[in-house]
């Protein structure tokens, strides 16, 4: 799966990384699919196989900063920056109005979306994520400690490398491990392991690696700004996520004050890459999701 890239002129002009499964057609509502740490488009690879998705959507999925083929002529970033330039590709791909789905870091740059430009997201459905800083509330709530998980990564990124440099296999198994559990197949295994490693090549990619990190460990919490989301939510969250807990959606879901509706559904087993791990429950209620506010 290949993504191709759009030129929009966020941070000096960037190239986002982006891939529809078929080509667009106008008579569909379309589904942004944004991807969580690390990974690239290819985490919706289930998602690009749903026919029934593939029936009802324009599937494009679109990668951050810091992530897949996505560049900019800045050097820093953070997830309001992958938030304008989701919505300026939209703009440029004359995309006028789009449901976003998004899976941990995804759920949060999919809210951003919704703040930043209402008329155009029409609705979001939240993975396996949380609205909060790595804040200690949200510890108390049974979330993990990011700042332990992402601080090793950072300070190991630090210094320069040569051109020959791939991201250790180690970073990605933790990385894996998070998202999918313990029991992933080899096969899964060795495909990230790839992925990562044509990600994350060289200094440039160590950088960019290293930014994500920080992004993820020091990002700004949204609970103050959740009551400009004036879309519909729909929040899937596994009971089988050790990133972020249940109890951190069922409280923050209350937060959607000017949501025509805000919704939280719990899926029993699901994993942290809930979109990689529940495939069929996350398509089947994100087509009922969106038909019923198309």
């Amino acid at each position: 799966m290949n993504a191709e890239t759009v030129t929009v002129p966020h941070l000096g002009t960037s190239t986002v990384g982006c891939r529809f499964g078929r080509a667009y057609d106008a008579s569909l509502p379309t589904l942004v699919m944004v991807n969580s740490f690390s990974t690239s488009a290819q985490l919706f690879r289930p998602q690009f196989a749903d026919e029934q998705l593939a029936a009802t959507v324009n599937v494009l999925a679109l990668e951050p900063y810091g992530h897949g083929r996505t560049r900019a002529s800045y050097r820093q970033f953070t997830y309001w920056d992958s938030a304008v330039a989701n919505l300026q590709v939209l703009d440029a791909l004359g995309i006028p109005e789009a449901f976003v789905l998004g899976t941990s870091q995804g759920g949060w740059v999919a809210a951003r979306m919704a703040m930043l430009d209402p008329r155009t997201v029409r609705g979001i459905i939240p993975l396996g994520t949380s609205m909060d800083s790595e804040s200690q509330r949200s510890r108390d709530l049974g979330c993990w400690d990011g700042i332990a998980f992402c601080t090793p990564a950072i300070d190991a990124l630090a210094a320069s490398v040569g051109d020959d440099w791939l991201v250790p296999t180690e970073l990605v198994d933790a990385v894996v491990h998070e998202g999918l559990g313990e029991d992933v197949p080899p096969d899964e295994r060795t495909f990230w392991h790839a992925a990562h490693q044509e990600n994350y090549a060289g200094d440039a990619g160590r950088e960019r690696l290293r930014i994500s990190s920080i992004n993820l460990r020091d990002r700004d919490g949204l609970h103050g700004r959740l009551d400009s989301v004036r879309c519909p939510v729909l929040w899937m969250h596994g009971t089988a996520d050790p990133v972020y807990s249940v109890a951190n959606a069922e409280d923050e879901i209350t937060l959607f004050v000017n949501s025509p509706a805000a919704e939280l559904r719990v899926v029993e087993g699901g994993r942290h890459f809930l979109s990689a791990s529940n495939p069929e429950d996350v398509d089947t209620a994100t087509v009922e999701f969106i038909n019923r506010w198309r």
